[in-house]
């Protein structure tokens, strides 16, 4: 029977080092990201050691929240443009007996009414509790140990490869760029993009913005830029990564330039550039039926719930759907006027 507890650390005296040292450590799991969560969503952080018998096995990372008086523990919480925290371990620690040990630890120790998480390394096998439950999310993840051209080879020819070429042929340059300004070109490019369905980014400059600050220095974090053959910038990207995993987080461009296609050959320029660093995955954060042309494998990912009572449980599914019933009821009034 397992011993396993989780015992929380003081933030300001974590061992941040060996946290990091964990092969199955992200970006999304290190001091910066978290303290970018924290800032943008009014967040408590949580560094969990675990401990089985004495000896630590590993650690939990996550940011408490609170909603209309519910106390909240996200690893992550949607919305956040975070896709996985969760645990680091060491290789033979059961993921079983981990989440075990974090249910009560959740409840009882922190005192929180709501659990989320998402870990790369989590399946539903590893949950015993009823409580808990699944929703799986969509995504394609290009395996990034392939040879540059194996990885070409994977692509649409006619809606991606071509499109990289005839961006060559256009003049258009990729250019990695550096923090200044670079918050405010993307998030102009980025109202443009939205503009198109009439609608407003979910997110706020601001939020671009710290994630730049936080992250940046660290390395953990590309910026691109696409320029035009006069020199315009027309596209911009953000892409992360850290130990085995990087992570497409967003891109923009001007729609009147897109007849050039910067946004392919920009894509593709993260895609090197995380392979040439060693990672083995690039995903491409969600399911959007454009991503699907750069051939990575479809796959699905459970994101895991537990609520401390039924009331709580419900309000969060009333609270999901309030929050994405208007943007898929104005995609669809968008799509209606353009059939």
């Amino acid at each position: 029977m397992s011993r396993m507890r989780l015992e929380r650390e003081v933030y300001a005296d974590v061992n941040w080092s060996l946290l990091d040292s964990f092969a199955d450590r992200t970006f999304s799991q290190r001091k910066a990201w978290i303290d970018f969560v924290c800032e943008t969503q009014a967040g408590e952080p949580v560094v969990a050691r675990m401990d089985n018998a004495g000896v630590t096995v590993g650690f939990f990372v996550g940011v408490i929240i609170r909603r209309m008086g519910i106390r909240i523990l996200g690893s992550p919480f949607p919305g956040w443009t975070t896709p996985y925290m969760g645990f680091n371990l060491r290789h033979d620690v059961s993921r079983t007996d981990a989440v075990d040990a974090l249910i009560p630890f959740v409840f009882s120790v922190l005192g929180c009414h709501h659990l989320e998480i998402s870990d790369p390394y989590l399946v539903s096998e590893h949950f015993k509790d009823g409580r808990v439950k699944a929703q799986f999310v969509r995504t394609f993840r290009s395996n990034l140990l392939m040879t540059e051209d194996e990885l070409f080879a994977r692509m649409d020819g006619g809606a991606c490869r071509n499109c990289i070429r005839k961006a060559a042929r256009s003049g258009v340059v990729i250019e990695e760029a550096v923090p200044d300004g670079f918050a405010a070109e993307y998030f102009t490019q980025l109202e443009d993009v939205f503009a198109k369905q009439n609608m407003r980014p979910t997110y706020g400059m601001d939020r671009v913005e710290a994630l730049i600050r936080h992250v940046y220095p660290t390395g953990d974090l590309l910026l691109l830029r696409a320029r035009d053959s006069d020199g315009q910038s027309i596209a911009t990207g953000i892409f992360t990564g850290f130990n085995d995993i990087s992570y497409f987080w967003g891109n923009a461009s001007l729609r009147e330039h897109q007849i050039v296609r910067p946004n392919e050959p920009m894509l593709w320029y993260a895609m090197k550039y995380w392979k040439r660093r060693g990672m083995h995955w690039y995903y491409w954060g969600g399911d959007g039926s454009y991503k699907k042309k750069y051939g990575g494998d479809p796959i699905s990912y459970p994101q895991f719930r537990a609520s401390s009572s039924v009331v709580i449980s419900m309000l969060r599914d009333a609270g999901r759907t309030l929050y994405y019933a208007p943007r898929d009821w104005n995609r669809r009034i968008f799509k209606s006027r353009s059939a």
